[in-house]
């Protein structure tokens, strides 16, 4: 079943189920998908399928920062919901080890040695990542173990 399907599938479930929440989050899913689709000129693949969710995500936790600095705990408390309906559609998240594995592994096959080598470190990771953990995550590991050696 592509993600087509499967958010179809699941937005009917939501209207039986009345849950408004995860009707909304995905009708908004569906939504950023069509826009990045029109955008393209032609359908997403899986790896931009994850794209457009981890972006999704991504705004709700701005969100979610926006909401705690306000002190506003109904804000908070949806924007909290809305992430964790997002993140059913990535696949498993890699453990912190197995993300510095990889890294690491990264790192290694780009000879990187140094901060300024960080982008083609990047160039080599993300795409092994494919949703799997926040590139920001991924980012911050980077740079930690270059500026480490």
């Amino acid at each position: 079943m592509d993600f087509h399907e499967q958010l179809q599938s699941d937005l009917i479930k939501s209207l039986r189920e009345k849950d408004d929440t995860r009707k909304w989050v995905i009708k908004m899913l569906k939504s950023a998908i069509q826009l990045a689709e029109v955008s393209k000129g032609s359908g997403l693949t899986q790896e931009e399928f994850l794209s457009v969710v981890q972006k999704e995500i991504k705004t709700r936790n701005e969100s979610l920062a926006d909401a705690t600095k306000a002190n506003r705990p109904d804000l908070i408390e949806a924007a909290e919901n809305e992430i964790t309906i997002l993140k059913t559609y990535l696949p498993a998240q890699l453990s912190e080890e197995e993300l510095l594995s990889m890294v690491r592994e990264a790192i290694q096959d780009a000879g990187a040695s140094a901060p300024k080598d960080m982008g083609a470190v990047m160039k080599l990771l993300l795409p092994r990542l494919q949703g799997r953990a926040p590139n920001s995550e991924a980012s911050r590991l980077v740079k930690a173990e270059l500026t480490e050696e």
